[in-house]
């Protein structure tokens, strides 16, 4: 197919509820609303002959109530250092437009406050996963440390932007947006992190 979407990597988002965040099983964010910061890093994939490998994604997105009854405002980020192709596809996978599982999401959106390309860190260090746009953005979450030292882990919740994954749950160190007029800051609150795969 001409516009084939088949990109992987990783994926971690950090959010403003109480760990693990009640939202992924359907109910009503902890504090009222939900604030989260969604970072993906592409490993390998293209959508048709583009090819995203190495590249950075940031969605920034707010539900002022019930993540499934309110409109969401949003903010997308594309990796600075994409061609201009590249952001191009990035824009079409990560607003959901190329199809895949982000598209389900696209109903949810009231307003999309802005795109922009921004010089995106995104990092993944055994248990621990941060991302900074330089005075817009920061997160930082940590797994939480489960039985035995093992990973504490959530599979086959209904509502994520990574379905087909276990999702390792984490909280934050860290939590800053302040970009189009919102600000937000907080921290020991939700993270999760795993692996993703889009295609369609």
């Amino acid at each position: 197919m001409e516009n084939a979407l088949n990109v992987s990597g990783t994926y971690f988002e950090s959010c403003n509820c109480f760990a693990p965040c009640s939202c992924v099983c359907l109910s009503a964010p902890t504090e009222g609303d939900c604030a989260a910061l969604i970072a993906w890093h592409i490993d390998q994939g293209a959508l048709g002959a583009v090819k995203l490998d190495g590249l950075n994604v940031v969605l920034f997105a707010h539900a002022p109530g019930h993540m499934m009854e309110t409109k969401w405002r949003v903010a997308l980020y594309l990796d600075q250092r994409a061609t201009s192709a590249q952001q191009e596809a990035l824009g079409q996978v990560f607003s959901g437009q190329a199809g895949g599982p982000l598209a389900a999401l696209a109903p949810l959106i009231g307003e999309v406050m802005g795109v922009s390309t921004a010089a995106i860190e995104y990092v993944a260090d055994g248990k621990r996963r941060s991302l900074s746009i330089a005075g817009i953005a920061e997160a930082e979450i940590e797994a939480i440390p489960g039985q035995g030292g093992g990973d504490v882990t959530i599979e086959r919740h209904p509502f994520t932007p990574v379905p087909g994954f276990p999702a390792v749950v984490a909280k934050s160190s860290r939590f800053r947006y302040a970009d189009h007029g919102y600000q937000r800051e907080v921290s020991d609150r939700n993270g999760f992190y795993s692996p993703f795969q889009y295609t369609s």
